[in-house]
């Protein structure tokens, strides 16, 4: 039974480990990634088989000690490193960097399916309305004194003038400047935080889903949407501060990926010996046979 439980134990491992390979790979793969948030995999051991439970002292008697078998290792979790990366110079005005605390909020217009993420990699497009590199819509404050959520989208210059320029300030106001000289401000870019972070679900294209369960902070209950009146503006209730220009570089850091690459392979080696090892004894005990 014990030689039995070894091999089970060396598998374990070796099944274990190798998820646990997957996440570091996935970190190194994604060391340029923008936005990117590094994971980590946590280990637990599995059940035990008791083979003799504790009991109590008695008047006559000590205590008696468990006696239990443990039976390998099991992936106990893949956490999220929520730290932020730095921030990288692009000179486009549309790229948008976060200093600090939060996520822009983007909505698929087709499916109606809404994502934070941290990749400001963002355009003007045809249409007039700043999205994402898969057409995503970036949400916030609109209209009249940006008294209306919604898609963030250029105005239409007044009579006889012509839009020169638009640039994003730190606090997410979309400023149009316009060929006579004026300029207004018709958007307010928003930012999400959340209450618990790790409830977030990675979809790919740097985009989390997941929104609801991780609790919207200053949006109404059950909803994603922002509310009027400053609680989701950059720079404001704990929420950090937009740098038009730049873009938030991966928070991979090589140096500890390398490192726990060496321990996981490493670890994920002693299993496989554990294997062969209780292979070779098994094969002593067949031959016993022949002896």
């Amino acid at each position: 039974m014990s030689l039995i439980g070894t091999l089970g134990s060396g598998v374990s491992a070796l099944r274990t480990f190798m998820k646990g390979l997957e996440v570091i790979g996935n970190n190194i793969a994604n060391v340029n990634t923008t936005g990117y948030k590094s994971s980590a995999a946590t280990y637990t051991d599995s059940f035990s088989n008791v083979l003799q439970r504790a009991a109590p002292s008695t008047a006559s008697a000590s205590n008696t000690p468990a006696i239990d078998l443990g039976t390998g290792v099991k992936l106990g979790g893949i956490s999220t490193n929520y730290a932020q990366g730095s921030l990288e110079t692009t000179g486009r005005g549309s790229d948008l960097g976060v200093s600090g605390e939060g996520y822009f909020h983007v909505r698929n217009q087709i499916s109606k399916t809404e994502y934070a993420t941290r990749d400001g990699s963002f355009r003007w497009d045809d249409t007039g309305y700043l999205v994402t590199a898969q057409g995503l819509r970036v949400q916030g404050l609109a209209g009249a004194g940006l008294g209306s959520v919604g898609d963030i989208k250029l105005s239409t210059p007044p009579v006889g003038t012509q839009l020169q320029s638009v640039s994003i300030d730190k606090s997410g106001n979309v400023v149009e400047f316009y060929s006579d000289g004026t300029s207004a401000t018709i958007n307010q870019v928003q930012l999400q935080r959340f209450t618990d972070q790790s409830a977030l679900v990675k979809e790919g294209n740097n985009l989390f889903s997941g929104l609801i369960a991780a609790g919207p902070i200053g949006a109404a209950a059950g909803k994603l949407e922002f509310q009027t009146g400053g609680i989701n503006a950059p720079g404001s209730n704990g929420l950090g501060a937009i740098q038009a220009g730049t873009l938030e570089l991966s928070n991979v850091d090589l140096t500890e990926q390398f490192s726990s690459l060496i321990t996981t392979q490493r670890s994920f080696q002693a299993g496989s010996r554990l294997i062969t090892v209780s292979d070779s004894v098994l094969e002593d005990i067949v031959n016993l046979k022949r002896s």
